[in-house]
């Protein structure tokens, strides 16, 4: 027996296992690890997204390299929108539109933010909610941020194991199930990437989803955004 400072006695380490040994438990350590999270991704439920809340928004095309920020409303049972363009600088010959969409109503007003015109536009898009489809493939679990600073995710797609491929990838909070970004790819390229953000639950003024009186002689074709 060796004896450590303060009397106490340390006892000696028996051989350690050969190589051999060591391989096969590496190798059982790595099938329980993998077996562990087969499981975990089997036992993954889609979570129940709010129904109604609001918030803001970073959206991103791919296709034009563009930003654009903006104020959301979301008015799940309802179908509707609300999307209020955000200023965030000057930007010359730029122009900032508020969007609502009635997608029960199949139509869509664009506003100019400054003048007030009016543009009454047919949505041909079907509904698609800020949600988890029930039938989505998980993919990920995963913290976001750093330690003392983080919030757990799970990132789910439309991807099948056939296909390989998925056109729409969504981030969401393993707590309350809020929508942290969403994905879409088209002929395998993203088109669009939307991040979440300073979201509140509830319809503070449910009146947004009302159209200004300018609307009711709304032109029927979608203005530019620039001059």
């Amino acid at each position: 027996m060796a004896r450590a400072a303060g009397g106490m006695r340390l006892r000696r380490s028996p051989p350690g296992p050969g190589p051999l040994l060591l391989r096969l438990l590496l190798l059982g350590g790595l099938l329980l690890r993998g077996g562990g999270a087969a499981a975990a991704a089997a036992a993954a439920e889609p979570c129940q997204a709010p129904r109604q809340w609001e918030g803001r928004t970073v959206s991103y095309e791919h296709g034009t390299g563009r930003n654009t920020r903006a104020a959301l409303s979301y008015d799940g049972p309802n179908q509707r929108l609300r999307i209020l363009e955000e200023r965030k600088a000057l930007i010359p010959c730029k122009k900032f539109f508020e969007y609502i969409l009635l997608y029960k109503d199949a139509v869509m007003f664009q506003i100019e933010q400054v003048t007030k015109l009016c543009s009454k536009i047919a949505l041909t898009e079907p509904w698609d909610p800020y949600d988890i489809p029930a039938n989505s493939t998980y993919e990920d679990q995963y913290y976001i941020g750093g330690p003392g600073d983080e919030i757990m995710v799970q990132e789910w797609s439309d991807r099948k194991p056939a296909r390989k491929l998925e056109s729409w990838v969504g981030v969401y909070t393993v707590k309350d199930c809020y929508p942290v970004q969403e994905t879409y790819t088209k002929n395998n390229s993203v088109t669009t990437s939307t991040r979440f953000f300073d979201l509140q639950l509830g319809i503070a003024d449910p009146s947004v989803f009302t159209p200004p009186s300018t609307c009711q002689t709304a032109q029927p074709r979608k203005m530019k955004d620039e001059c």
